[in-house]
């Protein structure tokens, strides 16, 4: 048989086991939450290896019931949870992406959101909208993720720059500051290609009031603030502010630590990076709120807590969810992973309420924003990398960049 008749089989098998699933019934007996049961739950990297632990708590509380944690690591993750579905094998409770809602909730192998137990007005907007499918949601915000600037502080007061950058010139200038009187090879750094590159882009395209596809679906990529984001972003590249060559798996923190890079935009995680494997700058770079355009607003990431649909376990479920996801809950992940919490209340007392660090980040959730639910959102995302790089490499206008991504893009959409 020949491989496209493979693939083919394989596509009907699996859609047709699909459909089988999505027909299990929301309704179907559920033990109760105190009754003696075992709860199988799957999380996701780092996620999935500290879990254990906070289960371990909650089993001394519930002796009735007994977790057990599978860590699966992200690049197997998406092919094991589609299996699963496919075989009507799904965990009680599972970690999900925010790009992987909208297709397992469209299988209808995620149990609804109870919101009379879940409110959403207790999380960030950006992490209750991830979990959210055609008005629907299906699972509860566990840790939020969103991007800030990164910038050293000591080479700042080289370079005369007296204070953060606030706006998007102010930013352009700074980079120019380091690079002529703190010797910064370059000013700052963001991606000039490649897979993700739009990552690196999203920070000034919603700043400048740019959306790629709108939520309802509609592709805007050509708009006119797209297009000034992108002339803006390409500004850096042909000034020389930042390197047009990247190579794969660069890391950024170790020409930050060197000051060959003075500011870079970047998650949650690089500050433990930067303080552990770097301890000489602590105290020499700091964080900011991405500088403002028409306002400040960067990308919205993080996980979300689904319930699957033929879980017997719904009840007890709901309960260890909602263990993970209260403030006190979420304060505690926080110490134990540094991931950014959900709820807003976990910001109100001890480090998250009184670093000055944190709070540019609860800062920047506020107004960060996630991406529309697509199907085929890694394709679309795609050919906004490649109009990027054909700007940063010189070979287009970001005008006729975004026009031929545009043109691509309409007959993705759904």
């Amino acid at each position: 048989m020949n491989r496209t008749a493979t693939t083919a089989s394989v596509a009907i098998t699996l859609a047709s086991a699909l459909t089988l699933t999505a027909c299990g019934s929301s309704d179907g007996a559920s033990a109760a939450a105190d009754k003696k049961q075992t709860l199988s739950v799957w999380a996701m990297g780092t996620e999935g290896e500290k879990l254990g632990d906070v289960a371990k708590e909650y089993q001394k509380a519930n002796p009735n019931i007994t977790i057990k944690v599978t860590p699966i690591g992200w690049d197997v993750a998406h092919q094991k949870l589609v299996a699963a579905a496919a075989a009507g094998k799904l965990p009680d409770v599972m970690q999900m992406g925010g790009s992987y809602m909208g297709e397992f909730a469209d299988m209808g192998v995620l149990e609804p959101v109870d919101t009379a137990t879940f409110n959403k007005s207790d999380f960030f907007p950006a992490g209750w909208e991830q979990g959210t499918v055609a008005g629907k949601t299906y699972g509860v915000p566990w840790y939020v993720d969103t991007r800030v600037l990164f910038y050293r502080t000591d080479l700042a007061e080289q370079a005369g720059v007296t204070k953060a950058p606030a706006t998007m010139n102010e930013l352009q200038q700074a980079a120019e500051a380091y690079q002529q009187k703190a010797d910064a090879k370059w000013g700052l750094s963001i991606q000039p290609g490649g897979l993700d590159t739009v990552q690196s882009f999203y920070q000034f395209l919603y700043s400048a009031g740019g959306e790629i596809v709108t939520q309802d679906g509609k592709a805007v990529v050509n708009s006119p603030e797209a297009v000034k984001a992108l002339e803006n972003y390409g500004s850096y590249f042909d000034k020389g502010l930042s390197e047009k060559s990247v190579r794969p798996g660069y890391d950024v923190t170790k020409d930050f630590n060197s000051g060959k890079v003075a500011m870079f935009f970047g998650g949650p995680w690089m500050m433990g990076l930067l303080n552990e494997n770097y301890p000489d700058i602590k105290g020499k770079w700091a964080v900011a709120n991405v500088p403002t355009d028409q306002s400040s607003v960067s990308m919205a990431g993080g996980s979300s807590l689904a319930i699957s649909t033929d879980s017997e376990h719904k009840a007890a479920a709901k309960e260890f969810v909602k263990y993970l996801t209260d403030a006190e809950g979420q304060a505690d992940w926080f110490e134990r992973t540094r991931d950014l919490p959900a709820n807003i209340a976990a910001w109100k007392s001890g480090e998250l309420a009184t670093d000055p660090d944190m709070t540019v980040w609860k800062t920047q959730m506020e107004t960060a924003k996630v991406s529309p639910v697509q199907p085929k959102w890694t394709e679309i995302t795609s050919k906004v990398d490649a109009a990027i790089e054909s700007v940063t490499q010189g070979k287009s206008s970001a005008k006729e960049a975004l026009d031929k991504a545009q043109g691509e893009i309409e007959s993705l959409v759904k």
